[in-house]
């Protein structure tokens, strides 16, 4: 057992869950045998505890770091700021500065509030909506984070945000009488959600814009329209998917613009800031609510914003990201086609996973982490690409995975058994995700 499993089993028993973060418990990955904690990121590169150099083939920091960890320039300005000074009973002029970025890149907008999480932001987000449109209900389509109001959807008499989250989550600890104030709708069906909007007063519409699949029959115009005439608030969650296929929110693409879009994730390359950007005549409803925290005026997150967007822009590297995960996703439908094998891959190009059509999924999955640890990456069935990866990355890569599924190849067609390869328990299901 090396320093990172021991360090967890003390987590386990001094922190609830024994991480603050879902997707990166070790149970997700590979329970019992995940190296758990880092000492030092850099490029794609993670070091173990145990000094042990890992290729990171996988998340990038939860999709946080697009140009990879450690990125010279943000880092720079960073401890720039840290030598001058972080707080202070002054705001930091960066958070203005940043405004105007924000609103040059989106210019349908016209003010911006900021926050450190992407729970922050969508709950600052659906409180200025609800304010703006003197409604309480709300339309949501996707993940949108761990608050009451989202998770009060399981409340409604069911398990509402099964397809959108966890199958069957406990909304135990969200007040009950926020029953039937959030309605979720599937992606793609228009519908439903005019069915929601026409029977349940509806004063927001929340969705994230598209996660393993794009609209269809011009989906998210027909939402657009609809909020417009229905005097609704339409917010895109951008947090995941923001200025990974733009420069900006992944709805340009579409030419359809919210009311109101929420950026996180990628705008700091792993400092915390998130961004909720939108027009004047729903944003100033933050005045006639409450929305303040100490922390969202530190100088840190405002200042690794505006350095990482100088750098993406620069660089151009959504264009880097999505080509890489393009590479990635054919590379896989390729390694399993020549294995035999079937899969589905999901989700866009830089932010990409797959999943075999197998019973034997999940331990398919454990399987890969497993063989693929002792061969030096972070590896699983997900990529999230940055900027630092290359082809020769991918090439090792693949020539690691291919025995790997050569072998997964055996236990489909019963000449081996996967329980009898695997060292450890089988990994956990994470999010469904999503649609």
């Amino acid at each position: 057992m090396g320093k990172g499993q021991k360090l967890y089993k003390k987590a386990k028993s001094l922190i609830p869950g024994g991480t603050m973060l879902l997707s990166k418990r070790p149970e997700m990955f590979l329970p019992e045998l995940w190296p758990s904690y880092f000492s030092k990121a850099k490029d794609c590169s993670v070091w173990d505890l145990d000094g042990k150099e890992l290729l990171d083939m996988s998340i990038m920091g939860i999709g946080t770091n697009s140009l990879g960890y450690g990125n010279d320039e943000v880092d720079a300005a960073v401890i720039e700021t840290v030598k001058k000074g972080n707080m202070s009973s002054l705001n930091c002029p960066e958070e203005v500065y940043l405004a105007e970025k924000l609103i040059e890149i989106n210019p349908w907008a016209d003010m911006v509030r900021f926050a450190r999480s992407g729970g922050e932001a969508n709950s600052i987000a659906i409180r200025i909506a609800r304010a703006a449109s003197g409604k309480d209900n709300v339309a949501i389509c996707g993940y949108h984070g761990w608050h009451d109001w989202y998770l009060s959807a399981n409340h409604n008499g069911g398990d509402d945000l099964s397809g959108h989250l966890i199958p069957g989550l406990s909304p135990k600890g969200v007040p009950k009488n926020l029953k039937n104030s959030v309605f979720p709708f599937h992606y793609n069906n228009y519908q439903e959600l005019v069915d929601i909007v026409e029977k349940n007063d509806i004063g927001v519409i929340k969705m994230e814009v598209l996660r393993n699949f794009g609209p269809k029959d011009d989906f998210l115009q027909k939402v657009r329209d609809l909020a417009t005439r229905k005097n609704i608030v339409l917010i895109f969650d951008e947090c995941s998917s923001g200025f990974r296929e733009t420069y900006g929110g992944i709805f340009k693409k579409f030419n359809v613009e919210p009311d109101m879009v929420m950026f996180g994730k990628t705008i700091g390359n792993g400092y915390a800031l998130t961004a909720v950007v939108g027009k004047k005549s729903v944003m100033e409803a933050a005045q006639n609510t409450f929305i303040s925290s100490t922390f969202w005026t530190e100088r840190i997150g405002p200042t690794a914003a505006l350095a990482t967007l100088k750098v993406m822009e620069r660089e151009k590297s959504w264009e880097k990201i999505t080509n890489m995960g393009s590479k990635m996703q054919n590379g896989w439908l390729k390694l399993a086609e020549a294995n035999k094998l079937d899969i589905t891959v999901s989700g866009i190009s830089a932010m990409t996973s797959y999943g075999f059509n197998s019973n034997n999924a999940a331990e398919y999955k454990t399987f890969i982490t497993q063989e693929m640890l002792k061969k030096g990456f972070l590896a699983s069935t997900n990529f999230y690409a940055c900027t630092k990866h290359n082809d020769t990355h991918l090439e090792m890569y693949f020539d690691a995975l291919n025995d790997i599924y050569n072998t997964i190849y055996k236990c489909e067609s019963e000449a081996l058994n996967i329980y009898e390869l695997l060292e450890g328990p089988v990994c956990h299901s994470g999010f469904k995700r999503l649609n």
